[in-house]
């Protein structure tokens, strides 16, 4: 008799369950923490900044839960709208809010020289960053939407004021440039 293998949890039925299941947001948290974790070391360049944004938004998406449909999309989307409400925030007022933190009775952060470490070392190599910065300014935007936030073309098309055509070439001339220049740096 053939064993009868049960589907994988998705992570929208993971958020479902979470609000009367706490492991069940244990485990998409732990599917998400190190993808997120990367994605604030290579916004901001800091990975302090990067455990506590990374914080803020796991508390926010608890405390949110409610709020997730999945009738309006996929679980990754509605937390990556998070962090990008939050990266936001933090960069219009100079530091990390913690409000759904304090709300869930969570107290500071505190990170280990170690921790930081290996944070760092999740995120990669600073080198690839230091190129993107110095990339044609359309293009290192271009490229940091789509590759680093994740951003459609759609919506970049829309936030840089340009067609989606137009979007899509500085992505893949910014690309073409940096894997040259890491090429050359091997």
């Amino acid at each position: 008799m053939t064993p009868v293998r049960a589907a994988p949890i998705t992570d929208e039925d993971l958020l479902a369950r979470a609000e009367h299941d706490p492991a069940a947001f244990g485990l998409f948290y732990d599917r998400f923490e190190a993808e997120l974790l990367r994605f604030f070391v290579h916004a901001t360049g800091r990975a302090d900044l990067a455990a506590d944004l990374t914080a803020e938004v796991f508390a926010a998406a608890l405390a949110g839960l409610g709020s997730f449909d999945r009738s309006r999309g996929h679980a990754r989307g509605w937390l990556y709208g998070i962090a990008r409400h939050e990266l936001a925030d933090t960069w219009e007022r100079g530091r990390v809010e913690d409000r759904a933190r304090r709300r869930l009775g969570m107290g500071p952060l505190a990170l280990s020289d170690e921790r930081i470490e290996r944070i760092e070392a999740l995120a990669g190599s600073g080198h690839a960053l230091a190129l993107l910065d110095e990339l044609p300014s359309q293009q290192r935007d271009a490229v940091r939407g789509r590759v680093i936030e994740e951003r459609d073309y759609a919506q970049l098309a829309s936030s840089l004021q340009c067609s989606e055509s137009v979007v899509r070439q500085r992505v893949s001339r910014g690309l073409r440039t940096l894997r040259a220049r890491l090429e050359r740096a091997r």
